[in-house]
Order: C-alpha cells, then structure tokens, then sequence
C-alpha cells in the first residue's frame, strides 16, 4: 500500500497509507457495524472531537471534522436526541452555541477511545513487548516534533531543500 504514494521518503509512504487508512470513514463504519456498535461513525467522530476540544462551537466541530455546518447540524441532532450533547450559549457571543458533553456523552465518547485500544491492541498483538516500547517512544517523539514543526510551517511555509532527504532507510 505505501507504494502507491510517490514520495522519496518511505516513511512518509507509509505513514500516508496508514492515515487515509485509518481516515477513512468507510473503514471506520465497516468495523464498527461488524463490532455491533450502536453509534455511527461520524457520531464517533464527533465524540472524540469534543473529547479533546470541548467546549465547542459548531463550526469549529465541522472545520475539525472535515465537513460542513449542514452535516454537524445533523449529527449535533442526532448525539443531542440521545441525551450524549448538550448545547448552550456561548457567553462570549450570545449569537453563538457551543456543543457539550452530557455525563452520558462522556461515557460514549470513553468507549469510543476503548474501541481505538482494542483496535491497536490487535494490531500490535504479535509484536514483543520491547518492539512495542521501542516504538511508542519513537511514535511519541515523532508527533512531538511534527507538531513543532506544523507550527513552523504555519508561520514560514516549508523549508525547500535540494537533497532528497531522510528515507525510512536512513
């Protein structure tokens, strides 16, 4: 799979292969229908979105999600019938609403993290457990320092370089 993407960098192949792997919401929902799960994909997605950033606005939920305010609309809907949302307004303009987590919601949105366990659980299964440690600690490293240089990129764009730069093999 990592070798349909075109990039000098192995590790930047797979990483990609990876993400739009894990990314993509026809995965997502095949597992979780074939897992009996009760919610739907883009309620887990919107759960773990507020998980980590609540609370939010609905706008900022869709520019997170990837999506328009038409689609959260619905899923705020939907997660709000279910007792798992609250919305309210946002004391900094009463214009606005921001979407909260209900106890049950926060429930939901802990069994959503469960099922990412379970799933690395299984992908790691046969590994050692120092494979494992080894590479959490490279994982963890590695995100720190995207994040810092995502922030750089930001700022200044990319840097242009004339060699090739590191490959999975270096």
């Amino acid at each position: 799979m990592a070798h349909d993407f075109p990039y000098r960098s192995e590790l930047l192949a797979s990483l990609s292969a990876l993400i739009l792997l894990w990314e993509s919401p026809g995965l997502q929902s095949e597992i979780l229908t074939s897992s009996g799960e009760p919610i739907d994909q883009p309620a887990h997605q919107a759960l773990r979105h507020l998980t980590a950033g609540q609370p939010m606005r609905p706008s900022d939920l869709a520019q997170a999600m990837g999506t328009g305010a038409s689609n959260v609309s619905k899923i705020v809907k939907r997660l709000e019938a279910e007792g798992m949302v609250a919305r309210d307004r946002d004391p900094e303009d009463t214009r606005s609403t921001l979407i909260t987590l209900t106890p049950q919601g926060e429930s939901a949105a802990r069994h959503v993290y469960d099922l990412g366990d379970e799933m690395i659980a299984q992908v790691l299964a046969t590994w050692s457990p120092r494979d494992v440690s080894r590479f959490t600690e490279l994982a963890k490293r590695f995100s720190a320092d995207a994040i810092a240089a995502a922030e750089e990129m930001r700022r200044k764009g990319l840097k242009r370089s004339s060699r090739e730069g590191p490959t999975l093999a270096d």
